[in-house]
């Protein structure tokens, strides 16, 4: 893990509110000089503590109507059953996240679709046909909220 002191945490979180913040805006945020602030934020870059940026788009404006989480099962849970399905899943242009993860259910996708009739289809041509899948569950996302900053859980 990164040692990253009380100032370099508040630089993360207040590029996680806005990435668009200038230099001049950060540095004088959190007391520092514009040029120690824009040496902290590269050596952010270069540890891989920062590690990209992203736009939130309004999935309306696209024509995604539906977005849903759906559980997928698989039968076999070797690496290459599971190097298949991560493959073929994103390989998908209606895959948003593919979460692998513990428990009853190998994986957890966040999907968006234009209607019903889109995500039905996607689960039963896209997904019940690869090789290894048992199990579906597919839950309809209502409202989505994002906290917006990464907690700050090791000080």
């Amino acid at each position: 893990m990164t040692a990253l002191d009380r100032t370099d945490r508040q630089i993360l979180a207040l590029l996680q509110k806005d990435i668009r913040s200038t230099n001049r805006a950060l540095a004088r945020s959190v007391g520092l000089s514009e040029s120690a602030c824009l040496e902290r934020v590269r050596r952010l870059w270069e540890l891989g503590v920062l590690r990209g940026a992203r736009a939130e788009v309004d999935p309306a404006v696209l024509g995604i109507g539906i977005q849903a989480l759906v559980a997928v099962r698989l039968h076999r849970h070797t690496r290459g059953a599971v190097d298949a399905f991560r493959e073929a899943a994103m390989a998908r242009p209606e895959v948003v996240a593919l979460h692998h993860t513990t428990g009853a259910n190998d994986f957890m996708l966040h999907i968006v679709a234009r209607d019903m009739d889109h995500l039905r289809d996607f689960t039963l041509d896209a997904l019940t046909t690869l090789r290894d899948v048992v199990h579906l569950e597919t839950s309809v996302i209502f409202e989505t909220h994002h906290a917006g900053v990464w907690p700050d859980l090791i000080t």
